[in-house]
């Protein structure tokens, strides 16, 4: 396994070992942030929250306000769940730089007898 790759950002080996990006809302109008929040999405997004959630030591990165909203979705007592701003260049500086959530993540995964993530 290997990394993404940094020319083309193609993440088929995070996907691979298990790494599921999943953003709230998936489409959006171009130059248009949010422009289809409200239109279902949202429905789905939950739908595959609440199938991942019958399985145990599964870490949720819930980044920026839309993410945060589908924390009551997950069980917290079975599950890692690590919070922060949008890793986007408008917020990243706010809080995602730095909160070390992929080191968490593995820290999360290795004590609860998984394979650590090659980031």
């Amino acid at each position: 396994m290997g990394r993404p790759s940094k020319t083309t950002g193609d993440l088929t080996e995070w996907a691979k070992q298990g790494v599921l990006l999943l953003n709230s809302v998936l489409t959006v109008q171009a130059h248009n942030a949010a422009s289809h929040a409200g239109k279902g999405w949202e429905q789905f997004t939950d739908a595959v929250i609440r199938v991942m959630s019958n399985q145990k030591n599964i870490v949720y990165m819930l980044w920026g306000s839309y993410a945060d909203r589908k924390c009551s979705l997950v069980d917290e007592s079975e599950n890692l769940i690590l919070r922060s701003v949008h890793p986007s260049p408008l917020s990243a500086h706010r809080g995602f730089i730095g909160c070390g959530h992929f080191s968490k993540a593995n820290k999360y995964l290795v004590e609860n007898g998984k394979e650590a993530v090659e980031w």
